[in-house]
C-alpha cells in the first residue's frame, strides 16, 4: 500500500463581485480547514474551478498561502489544462514553491485519444519539468474529462518515469475500476473520490480524498475519524 496521504480538502475558490479571486478569504478558509485537522488542501481542482483559473492568478494564491504561514507541504495543486506546455508551467509554479503534490488531469478537449497519445502528453509534461518532476497524482475523472486512465497507461508511466508518479485520484465512481486499480497499483497512493466506495476501498489499501469541502467541519472531522478507524483496521 502507498504511503498514507490523509484528508485533503478540495477547496472552493471564492470570487469577489468583480470576478477576481478573493485571495484573503481563500487563504483564511484554507487555514481553517488545516486547523480543523485536515492534512492538506487541494487548490484549483474540480471543486475549485481550476480549469478557469489562470497561471498568474494561481501564483498569487499560492504565494498568499505561503505568506500567511501555510506550509508548502500542505498544499496540493490541481492542473487541468490541455496544452502540455501550459500544464508543465502550472506544475513548475507549484513545485518550485514546495507544493506537496500535483493533481494532474489528462487533456480533454480532443476526444477518444488512445493510451499512446495520453502517454506522450504526460511524458511531455514530465520531460519539461525535468528534475522538478515529482509527486504527481494522476486524476481519473472521466465524467469531466471523458478520459478514463487505463491501468496499462498508469503502469507505462510508472515504468518510464520512476519516482514521478506518486498516485492516482480516482473520482470515476466505478467500483470495478477502483478495485482493479488498487490490485494493480496498490503500492501507490490511491485516493478514492467517491464516498460510496471509501469503506471497501480502504479495506484493500485505498485512501481518502475529500470532495466534501462544503460539508460542515464537524461532519468532515467525523468522516475523518471514521476513516482513521478503517485505516487502522486495514493496516493491522
Amino acid at each position: 500500500m502507498g504511503s498514507r496521504f490523509g484528508l485533503s480538502v478540495a477547496l472552493t475558490t471564492p470570487f469577489d463581485a468583480a470576478g477576481r479571486i478573493a485571495v484573503p478569504l481563500m487563504t483564511e478558509h484554507a487555514k481553517a480547514c488545516l486547523d480543523a485537522g485536515c492534512s492538506s488542501v487541494t487548490l484549483f481542482g474540480t471543486t475549485g474551478e481550476g480549469a478557469s483559473v489562470g497561471t498568474a492568478e494561481r501564483q498569487a494564491v499560492i504565494d498568499a498561502m505561503l505568506a500567511a504561514g501555510i506550509p508548502a507541504d500542505q498544499l496540493v495543486a490541481g492542473v487541468l489544462v490541455d496544452a502540455a506546455e501550459d500544464a508543465a508551467e502550472q506544475c513548475r509554479q507549484a513545485l518550485q514553491r514546495g507544493a506537496r503534490n500535483i493533481l494532474l488531469a489528462p487533456p480533454s478537449y480532443f476526444k477518444n485519444v488512445g493510451d499512446d497519445g495520453l502517454f506522450g502528453w504526460f511524458g511531455a509534461v514530465f520531460a519539461a519539468l525535468g528534475p522538478l518532476a515529482r509527486g504527481m497524482l494522476l486524476y481519473n475523472i472521466p465524467s469531466v474529462t471523458t478520459v478514463q486512465l487505463s491501468l496499462d497507461l498508469i503502469g507505462r508511466l510508472r515504468e518510464a518515469y520512476p519516482g514521478v508518479v506518486a498516485g492516482v485520484k480516482d473520482s470515476g465512481g466505478d467500483w470495478g475500476y477502483s478495485e482493479a486499480l488498487l490490485k494493480a497499483h496498490g503500492d501507490l497512493i490511491i485516493l478514492i473520490g467517491d464516498e460510496r466506495h471509501l469503506a471497501p476501498a480502504v479495506r484493500i489499501g485505498g485512501q481518502r480524498s475529500s470532495p466534501l469541502e462544503p460539508v460542515a467541519l464537524q461532519e468532515r472531522q467525523q468522516l475523518g475519524a471514521a476513516y482513521d478507524r478503517l485505516f487502522a483496521t486495514q493496516a493491522a
